[in-house]
């Protein structure tokens, strides 16, 4: 059986996906399964133990129907049995129809009509287990499962020796991804990052505080290093050693990111600091996950005081 996925999103987006596509796997384990992904996403399936082949689409570019007829020929000439769309789109239903895949999976709504079958949008839940209603018509009715990744050997090494150069292997660390907020409302201010870093290391010398230098983050990493010049940093260059370095951590800071969802995919105690996004959206019920959600829908508006008390008290 040969199954195509079309995921439009950033690369947290994609790896909210992955407990799908492992259950997929699971259930159908001869399947080969593809996924049609943003260029910016493709990056995320470094680290998928599930998918056969990542293509790429830009979705929200200016496409003409060209590219979009491009498309189609894409899928039709890979002969797929299932494809699978998250987009309640009128178009990309009418774009699968066009395809001639016999099964065509997607939400109720907009384009429900080209497709063959259907589930409910149920956009209360956790966003994995939205994803994961999508699997119903396959016949796979079970919960949600943990969200996982399968870290190359190289990548857990780097990370191995990225701790012997920063002095942290023995130690353990604090990890913050604080600086790579795409949206105004999910940015955390350098001031309160300072007053949090701060305060951990009085009251805990001995377990040092490292943050992640992702693309676009010279500015903040420069600004804490001006205030907490014993931070450690580190420039992870892809998304397995991003992952490693998350899953050693003894605990993770985080804005509403990437590096958010990777940290709930290898368990690692986590507080995530949220602005206008519901809890119980982007994470799953565990005690390994808080979450502080800032009252005016601006992260900016969390007092440090507060992520303070869940550190120590959480």
């Amino acid at each position: 059986m040969r199954v195509v996925a079309l995921v439009p999103g950033g690369i947290g987006d994609q790896i909210l996906f992955f407990a799908t596509l492992d259950d997929l796997k699971r259930d159908y384990p001869h399947a080969q399964i593809d996924v049609i992904v943003e260029p910016r996403s493709k990056a995320a399936y470094r680290v998928s133990k599930s998918v056969h082949e990542v293509l790429t689409f830009d979705y929200k570019d200016r496409n003409s129907l060209a590219d979009w007829g491009n498309l189609v020929g894409m899928m039709r000439d890979r002969e797929y049995d299932v494809a699978i769309t998250v987009e309640p789109s009128w178009f990309v239903g009418l774009l699968l129809w066009l395809t001639g895949i016999p099964t065509r999976i997607g939400y109720k709504g907009k384009g429900a009509g080209f497709l063959t079958n259907t589930v409910s949008l149920n956009t209360s839940q956790y966003l994995a287990a939205m994803y994961h209603d999508l699997l119903q018509p396959l016949g796979i009715n079970t919960p949600c499962p943990d969200l996982a990744v399968n870290v190359p050997k190289s990548d857990l090494e780097w990370a191995q020796q990225e701790q012997k150069r920063l002095g942290v292997h023995e130690t353990g660390y604090i990890l913050i991804s604080g600086g790579s907020g795409n949206r105004s409302d999910t940015s955390y201010p350098v001031a309160s990052w300072q007053q949090i870093i701060q305060d951990c290391q009085n009251k805990q010398p001995n377990l040092p505080v490292m943050v992640i230098k992702e693309a676009g983050d010279e500015q903040f990493v420069r600004s804490l290093q001006e205030s907490c010049p014993d931070i450690k940093i580190t420039s992870p260059d892809d998304i397995g050693k991003l992952t490693a370095i998350i899953g050693g951590a003894s605990l993770m800071l985080s804005i509403e990111s990437a590096p958010l969802q990777l940290s709930v995919a290898v368990q690692t105690y986590t507080i995530s600091l949220l602005g206008s996004t519901d809890p119980g959206k982007l994470l799953p019920k565990s005690d390994k996950f808080l979450a502080i959600k800032s009252p005016t829908g601006k992260t900016a508006d969390i007092p440090p005081a507060i992520v303070l008390e869940k550190i120590w008290g959480g």
